[in-house]
């Protein structure tokens, strides 16, 4: 009899359990500060309102069905790019033509207020966010374009370096750099932004241009999909002092999924893939698809020998723990970098399992209050905070 009383109490407490975090998580604003679909759609022709499952990490319905909220879309190219500002414009309307044929279910926000609107309205509120300064092609009219157009942050550099800020990659690996940091132009950007109420995103910056945009900011930063170098020791990480130096300033880090960003062995397993399987990739690259897009071609066509160099779902959690206990809670959030990674986490295979972070979080005793900030409002304070006033 107590055996079946013990059985019976095990099953509510975790249907109770369960039930929590869904509610926790359908009540919070759900905010995810970094997607590449637009990418997708130029590369493949993907629709954002079309079902996908199967063929990318995010389509409309199951972004809805994650419980997002808030969706903040990266417009990319890479540095090679010879007309980035038409080419970021070329995705911004892909954006567009899809809000323009779904109005009832998500619509482009240009501040919190909107955003507030839409999300009562039981709609996914949109903005953009730029990855790469070279996409202004050194033109402050352009930044103040996007602005207009919805982007609501920019990375002020991708890989490549431009020429009045240095990228992480370059800082580390470039030897014929010239300066590193922001030039006297680079700071013009960061205040510009700042009087637009455009976020500064320092994902992707090196560790000079990090410290000059924190010397010259008057607002609050984010890093839109960064981790922690304490735990995986990439350029794209942050150290402590920076998440020390983004708390102090009032921003927030928002947490990238992306499998070799979170553990060190996944670089070693990725380049040995690419090793076994090279004369297909030099292929795929002469016949004009960039590296990035070659890999991914072979990680979607080999899945099988992939999944084993996914890391454990819990890796992901322990970024976020980390961030937590060095400076609190009110500086993480989440910005997964779905389809512009080629492995996330294990279980975390689309944007459909954004409740198991919840459950997560709860189960090692994190309170409503707090899983509301690091879900959503963290950033959302952020954003406000950076509004003009």
């Amino acid at each position: 009899m107590n055996i079946k009383i013990s059985i019976i109490s095990i099953l509510l407490a975790q249907q109770l359990m369960a039930q929590s975090y869904e509610k926790i998580h359908s009540d919070a604003i759900m905010v995810d500060t970094h997607n590449d679909f637009l990418s997708k759609t130029i590369d493949y022709g993907y629709l954002f309102d079309a079902d996908l499952k199967g063929k990318t990490h995010s389509d409309l319905a199951r972004l809805k069905q994650g419980g997002v909220d808030v969706q903040l879309f990266s417009v990319f190219c890479d540095g090679d790019k010879k007309e980035p500002y038409a080419f970021a414009n070329r995705q911004m309307d892909s954006l567009d033509a899809v809000l323009k044929r779904n109005p009832n279910k998500i619509v482009k926000v240009a501040n919190s207020s909107q955003l507030y609107k839409a999300v009562k309205q039981n709609k996914i509120a949109a903005m953009f966010g730029i990855e790469g300064g070279h996409m202004i092609e050194n033109d402050l009219d352009k930044l103040a374009y996007f602005y207009q157009r919805g982007a609501r942050y920019m990375t002020l550099t991708w890989n490549n370096s431009t020429p009045w800020a240095t990228s992480a990659y370059d800082e580390t690996f470039n030897k014929k750099l010239t300066h590193k940091g922001l030039t006297d132009f680079g700071k013009q950007v960061v205040q510009k932004m700042n009087e637009m109420g455009m976020l500064v995103d320092v994902s992707h910056v090196g560790v000079q241009t990090f410290d000059d945009v924190l010397q010259t900011t008057t607002k609050p930063v984010i890093a839109s999909h960064s981790s922690v170098y304490a735990l995986c020791q990439h350029q794209r990480n942050l150290n402590d002092e920076q998440i020390k130096a983004i708390a102090k300033n009032g921003g927030v880090i928002q947490v990238n999924f992306f499998s070799g960003f979170l553990d060190n062995n996944y670089m070693k397993g990725e380049e040995a893939f690419i090793e076994k399987h090279s004369a297909e990739n030099d292929s795929l690259i002469k016949t004009g698809m960039s590296a990035d897009l070659s890999v991914a071609f072979l990680f979607d066509k080999y899945k099988s020998e992939v999944q084993p160099l996914r890391v454990p779902f819990s890796v992901l959690i322990d970024n976020i723990e980390y961030i937590i206990k060095l400076v609190g809670v009110d500086y993480v959030g989440l910005g997964s970098d779905f389809d512009g990674i080629e492995s996330p986490p294990l279980q975390l295979d689309d944007v459909t399992k954004y409740p198991l972070i919840t459950k997560a979080l709860l189960e090692k005793g994190y309170s409503k209050q707090d899983l509301t900030k690091i879900l959503g409002g963290n950033f959302l304070r952020v954003l406000k905070a950076n509004e003009p006033k």
